[in-house]
Order: C-alpha cells, then sequence, then structure tokens
C-alpha cells in the first residue's frame, strides 16, 4: 500500500495543522457521492481507529480508514494553484472516470 504527497502538499497540510494548533494528521478517505459515484473527503485526525492505516510523508500523517484504502492505494496528492484558484489535487491510479465537474470519480 502506498500513498505519495508532493512538497506542496505536505506544506500546505503543516501549515493547516499548525493553525489549527493540534492534530495528529490529516484523514483522507471517499464518500459515496456526487454524479460518478465517489469523492474524496479530508478532515482533520486527533486519534486514530481501530482500522486506520498511517502515512508519515515530509513530516505530515495521512491518514486513511481500511474501506477506503481500497481505492486509494497508489494516490498522489498535490497541492495546485492556477490562477486566482487553488486546492488539493489527487492522481489516483484506481479511478477509472470522473465526472464533468470533476467532483466525483469512479472504480
Amino acid at each position: 500500500m502506498s500513498v505519495t504527497m508532493t512538497k506542496d502538499a505536505a506544506d500546505r497540510v503543516q501549515s493547516f495543522i499548525t493553525n489549527r494548533g493540534k492534530g495528529l494528521g490529516l484523514r483522507l478517505g471517499i464518500k459515496t457521492t456526487g454524479c460518478s459515484g465517489l469523492a474524496y473527503v479530508m478532515e482533520f485526525v486527533d486519534e486514530l481507529n481501530e482500522d486506520d492505516t498511517l502515512f508519515s510523508i515530509s513530516d505530515v500523517n495521512i491518514i486513511i480508514d481500511g474501506k477506503s484504502l481500497v481505492y486509494l492505494d497508489g494516490i498522489e496528492v498535490d497541492f495546485v494553484k492556477e490562477g486566482l484558484n487553488e486546492g488539493f489535487k489527487f492522481t489516483n491510479p484506481n479511478a477509472k472516470g470522473e465526472c464533468g465537474c470533476g467532483e466525483s470519480f469512479n472504480v
């Protein structure tokens, strides 16, 4: 199982955790939604759950629950700025397609 994160993404996550003042790391998961079926979810983590897998990348902890790990194995997380827009970008080798708006994906 592998998860990678670019330096830009790791720096951004670390700044969020620093500004928050606490936190073990960031949870990356999936939820059923959107026109393609699945969407990425990110949230702060203060405690690990029993089925969590922890990836330490550039001094940032990424936590993925057991259900999501199957869909996220091999994912790369990046943080990109394009003009006035900025956000996290996910390159997921398991995704077979995305909806037109880019908010959801399918496997």
